[in-house]
């Protein structure tokens, strides 16, 4: 089905109508991820098959003032004419965290004619949330969550969507959920775990959850959590009924997640795309490089450690030069790096090669979660193994719905939190 923008609307359409006429019924979604799901990341994303993405998280306190000129640059550039782009960058969803309905009204309306939708974050767990509350520390405030969507859903020319966190109790999530829907939401984004699920304390999304939500309200609803490797997507879509899928740092350790194998004899065992990661590295380069749009060097810095992080814990050289990288010539000091990298894990790809061993029989189990650990040279989720017998004994004994085990540890390592890429998967 054709997909429309929002220039070609002559009513703004809700619930499936829009999900299918102006989205194009995705199923593979980018999830907003607060300095690494800009412009660049998402078109390296697509060209792997996600077919939605949403922006990075953008402060509406922030955002509102007609003098923000600084950050509403940083946070969403559309002077540049590539962020938005109906040519480049659609469909796309751009998201806010808010506690002022008067301010996210007055930041929504200045970029609803440069996306699809606006979203509401209501699932971020991080302490910045806290101290600013916004995101999950909103949970609890039902009649201003209510009031933060209506005020969009009246006054926009586009639909506002709201991606939240689950309660304890199935009963309470569905009720909250139905109250996102009568505010009106015309997408629901469930996230499957607590508030108090972060950091080591991350654990499974719970599926349960995500699939009574499904069930209880009449608009689409993506499922965020527990997403691995391709073949998880299918299983989700399948257990929940949801009617797509987010990732966030699985896509951000391989962002070929959402793309298929290339070809039959690739692997018997991996269904997906697992491209060479310094391969990825230098396209996403080559990206950073081709807009006239910005992109952070934090941004860059972040995405390469997580892309090549297979091979980092080995190449030690390259991942202090990584990370001692300063100056205006990053972008070309990085493309080096990656250079390098590409070369020695073409050498440690043909010397197994020459060995005559396949990629099937160079995967491995992690013992303790049951998850696959493929040669170093290929994008692959990175995942801390469990610390104990009794931890691994709770993933055999979960009842949540996940292919590849407990994935409890699966963090960043030694990177900064972002966002509401809180949620791991």
């Amino acid at each position: 089905m054709a997909v429309q923008t929002t220039s070609d609307r002559s009513r703004k359409l809700a619930g499936y109508d829009f999900y299918h006429q102006i989205l194009g019924s995705p199923k593979l979604i980018v999830a907003p991820m607060v300095d690494q799901s800009e412009l660049a990341w998402r078109t390296l994303s697509r060209r792997y098959g996600a077919q939605l993405c949403y922006t990075p998280m953008i402060n509406a306190k922030m955002f509102s003032p007609p003098s923000a000129h600084a950050y509403r640059a940083q946070a969403f550039n559309t002077s540049c004419l590539e962020e938005g782009s109906t040519t480049h960058d659609r469909p796309l969803i751009v998201q806010f965290c808010a506690n002022n309905p008067s301010q996210l009204l007055t930041s929504a309306l200045a970029v609803q004619d440069h996306c699809d939708a606006i979203d509401i974050n209501l699932g971020c767990p991080q302490d910045i949330a806290r101290k600013g509350h916004y995101g999950s520390f909103l949970m609890d405030e039902w009649e201003l969550i209510y009031d933060l969507i209506n005020v969009l859903h009246e006054n926009l020319s586009v639909p506002v969507t709201a991606k939240f966190r689950i309660f304890p109790s199935v009963e309470k999530t569905v009720a909250y959920a139905k109250m996102l829907e009568s505010a009106g939401a015309q997408i629901l984004t469930c996230h499957g775990r607590l508030r108090t699920q972060r950091g080591q304390n991350t654990g499974l999304a719970d599926w349960t959850h995500i699939k009574a939500v499904k069930e209880a309200v009449g608009v689409p609803v993506f499922a965020n959590g527990n997403i691995l490797f391709y073949e998880d997507v299918d299983k989700c879509m399948r257990e929940t009924g949801v009617d797509g899928v987010m990732s966030a740092e699985g896509q951000l350790y391989n962002p070929a997640l959402f793309a298929p194998a290339p070809y039959r004899n690739f692997s018997s065992t991996l269904a997906g795309a697992h491209p060479p990661h310094a391969d990825l590295a230098l396209e996403y380069l080559d990206i950073v490089k081709s807009l006239k749009t910005p992109t952070s060097t934090s941004a860059v810095k972040g995405h390469l450690f997580k892309i090549m992080h297979p091979a980092l814990s080995r190449e030690t050289d390259l991942r202090e030069r990584l990370g001692r990288v300063r100056g205006s010539n990053v972008v070309e000091e990085y493309i080096e790096i990656a250079k390098e990298m590409k070369e020695r894990m073409e050498r440690d790809a043909a010397e197994v090669t020459k060995e005559g061993k396949t990629i099937d029989g160079l995967i491995t189990i992690e013992p303790t979660t049951g998850l696959k650990v493929l040669p170093h040279w290929l994008s692959q989720p990175y995942f801390r193994p469990l610390k104990s017998p009794t931890e691994a004994s709770k993933r055999a004994s979960s009842p949540i719905p996940i292919s590849h085990g407990d994935v409890k540890r699966v963090r960043l390592s030694g990177e900064p939190a972002v966002g509401d890429i809180d949620n791991p998967l």
